[in-house]
């Protein structure tokens, strides 16, 4: 699991605009007529046209795509009942996964009220506002009584996630774990400890999937629920069993072929596992810590299928399977409710997709050649694009074959095909690849380690498993400065090029240097002494394996790191320059911008060369480039030196390099605009191609042009991505900040993977 310290949660909350959410306008508004049109008194016509038909308001507001998510803060995560208020930082971040998975809008409602008719009333007053409604915190047994005359008084789709979100993913891997055990799931013996909201709802589930009701034990806080017991309210008493002298969890898991766990953390011991039936299915769900331990329940038995919370692990039952997807489907057709149907359609697409071939940007992320349905992998990953694409139609479909859909979609590829569309077609790629770093951290070095930014971003990768820093700088120095800002770093390495243990690798780097150098100017004596600079030093570190790649350039012009790196790596065989590339993040995906930051005027053959360098870099993320060469015309519409160079340029390419997608010279709205291009130039080899790589004729506008997308476009820029080396080395823009030196870093670790 991610290690984060109570500042880390703080800070992230507060600095910037504060909380996770914002309302964001989605019509014009420069113009006085737009005024006019959003407000007084254009605004009228919407208004009487909902007046006369309710449904119009799918039509004319955001009600469609807006959901609210409600609670009272009686259960909120592991805290309890701690407050409406206190809950809003649960609810925000709830509504931004419904935003990142599935590009549905949310407000946040908390409602400061304990009483269930006045919770249920102020939830029926705001309905005609959303779309949808996602209960969320609200303790048992409450929740039920809530749920249900909700659901029975509202005609739009709501859901406590609480209840049945567990329970729609952990069935998906119920279905899936039994098959591969060899298990018929309508004879096996399953113990639930728990019974919360989510407990009696996930058996409930299991039931819908199959399961029997009388092959259930559940037990809560006073053991096994039973039917000569008191003290059971009606939701316990449904799974109450004949009393059959168990007591105690371990008297109850004895012979079990499946244990689920919504209770506490390490509560099942490893002798309890082994009495459990042959080829177990233990699904230990609390949080943070399971119910055992899961390297204590492998070792226990080596046939079991496990699955628990946390991302660390393989199988993690996490609601962002489902919840996102849930609603997306709901609305899409404007469901009056979300009933049995649409969640077992839920929980069985889950399952089905766990079967199906794994992408490949998914097993890079992981950094798994072979992904494959098996017992570490009975549910999709979290970050799985076909998600949306896959849960979504399936819920949509059987709210319309229920009943209850008010809205038909008959072409469902379309339907498939806009919802891949929605987030745009790269926009995880950033998580992707800190997953792929996770898999398999390597040892980065920082040159100025003598810096808060970088000390913070170093513990923060370090915590996060991204990589392995190595700080370069005086040692008394940085420890003052971690002590200073109350960092954690733990025993992490530190290195003073010039303090005297490091004599002798001085002397090693140096003669080394000079080896590579003799002929361009160095003495022995002088490859030496420049060992001395951090910059030097941890290139050297680099080149001779005792790091992976380096990190520079927070606080230094950025030719400075450049020219050690040169001097002590090199660059590729068969490279004649290196050059520089901006990852930018959009809304409509991720473009890849070159050369932003080192070829001041490229000449035809060295924009061949940056090209083909870009074309390299992009395919390491698994991405095939799809490139535009950017000019101020068309295809020679204009004469010039620079849309000459550009042509010469792509011709070149088209000769040398024929499987590259790339064409130009090109004005960018054209690349970018498929439309235009395809309406005014049918002939270009990027019709239809989805350009996500721009080629700059110049270091001028290179730089311009990712500046302005960053600044005014809202695009984050992730690099500068440093091209051509041997060996990984990357340089900071000035001044970058913490979450752009974590970026560097995570790209920095992909790099070094993928060069091995």
């Amino acid at each position: 699991m991610s290690k984060f310290r109570k500042q880390d949660a703080l800070d992230y909350h507060e600095q910037g605009r504060p909380g996770k959410i914002e309302v964001v306008p989605t019509k014009p508004y420069s113009s006085q007529r737009d005024l006019t049109l959003a407000y007084s008194p254009g605004v009228a016509e919407p208004c009487l046209e909902i007046e006369k038909e309710p449904q119009d308001a799918y039509r004319y507001t955001a009600k469609g795509n807006l959901v609210a998510v409600i609670s009272n803060g009686t259960a909120v995560l592991g805290l309890g009942d701690i407050g409406a208020l206190a809950s809003k930082p649960v609810m925000e971040g709830k509504g931004m996964l419904f935003k990142i998975y599935a590009d549905i809008d949310v407000f946040d409602i908390e409602v400061d009220t304990k009483d269930v008719d006045a919770f249920v009333q102020t939830v029926k007053n705001i309905a005609p506002t959303f779309g949808g409604i996602n209960l969320e915190d609200i303790k048992a047994p409450e929740c039920f009584e809530i749920e249900k005359r909700l659901k029975e008084e509202l005609d739009i789709p709501l859901m406590h996630d609480d209840q049945h979100g567990t329970a729609i993913i952990s069935s998906a891997a119920l279905i899936n774990a039994c098959e591969l055990a060899g298990k018929d799931i309508g004879s096996v013996k399953l113990v639930v400890n728990g019974a919360g909201a989510s407990a009696i709802s996930c058996a409930k589930m299991y039931i819908a999937v199959g399961v029997k009701r009388e092959n259930i034990t559940m037990l809560d806080s006073k053991g096994v629920i039973t039917t000569d017991r008191t003290d059971l309210d009606e939701y316990k008493q449904y799974f109450a069993t004949p009393p059959r002298g168990l007591q105690s969890l371990a008297e109850a898991m004895a012979g079990a072929d499946v244990f689920v766990g919504l209770s506490k953390g390490n509560i099942v011991t490893a002798e309890m596992i082994q009495t459990m039936a042959a080829r177990p299915i233990v699904f230990a769900l609390a949080n943070p810590d399971p119910e055992i331990a899961y390297d204590d329940a492998k070792a226990a038995r080596e046939d079991i299928i496990l699955a628990t919370g946390r991302s660390d692990h393989p199988n993690q039952v996490n609601n962002v399977l489902g919840f996102p997807f849930i609603f997306r489907g709901a609305l899409d057709v404007r469901a009056t409710k979300i009933n049995e149907e649409m969640k077992l359609a839920a929980a069985q697409a889950i399952a089905m997709l766990a079967k199906e071939a794994v992408p490949d940007d998914v097993n890079m992320a992981y950094d798994i050649r072979n992904l494959a349905f098996g017992p570490e992998y009975i549910i999709p990953k979290p970050i799985d694009p076909r998600l949306i694409s896959t849960v979504a139609p399936a819920v949509a479909k059987a709210a319309i074959e229920s009943g209850v859909a008010r809205r038909e979609i008959t072409d469902w590829d379309a339907y498939r095909n806009e919802l891949n569309n929605r987030l745009g077609l790269d926009n995880k790629l950033m998580r992707g690849l800190a997953a792929k770093a996770k898999a398999n951290p390597k040892r980065i070095v920082f040159a100025e380690a003598d810096h808060y930014k970088i000390l913070k971003a170093a513990q923060l990768v370090r915590d996060e498993g991204i990589a392995k820093p190595i700080l370069l700088g005086d040692a008394e120095r940085i420890r003052a400065l971690i002590a200073d800002y109350n960092l954690d770093l733990g025993d992490i390495t530190i290195i003073d090029p010039r303090d005297a243990s490091q004599e002798e690798n001085r002397r090693i780097f140096g003669d080394m240097l000079f080896q590579k150098r003799k002929r361009r100017g160095y003495t022995l004596f002088e490859a030496r002494k420049t060992m001395l600079d951090r910059n030097y030093f941890g290139a050297m570190m680099v080149e001779t394996g005792m790091a992976d790649a380096m990190i520079s350039g927070l606080t230094r012009k950025y030719a400075i790191p450049i020219k050690p790196a040169l001097e002590c790596i090199g660059v590729q065989d068969g490279v004649n320059r290196v050059a520089g590339m901006y990852i930018m993040s959009t809304k409509q995906g991720n473009y890849f911008y070159a050369d932003t930051t080192m070829n001041v005027d490229p000449t035809a053959q060295e924009l061949v060369d940056i090209t083909v360098l870009t074309a390299q870099t992009v395919r390491q993320f698994n991405i095939v480039p799809r490139i535009a060469l950017l000019s101020y015309t068309n295809f020679g519409s204009t004469e010039g030196p620079t849309p000459v160079k550009v042509s010469e340029a792509v011709a070149r390419l088209h000769s040398e390099y024929p499987g590259l997608i790339v064409d130009g010279d090109l004005q960018a709205n054209f690349a970018l605009n498929n439309e235009l291009l395809k309406e005014q130039f049918p002939f270009s080899e990027l019709v239809d191609k989805r350009v996500n790589t721009l080629i700059f004729p110049n270091l001028a506008s290179g730089n311009i042009a990712y500046k302005l997308m960053q600044e005014m476009g809202g695009a984050e820029a992730i690099g500068p991505l440093l091209m051509g080396l041997k060996k990984p080395v990357h340089v900071l823009q000035l001044g970058s900040s913490v979450r752009e030196i974590v970026n560097m870093v995570i790209i920095a670790v992909v790099d070094a993977q993928s060069r091995r």
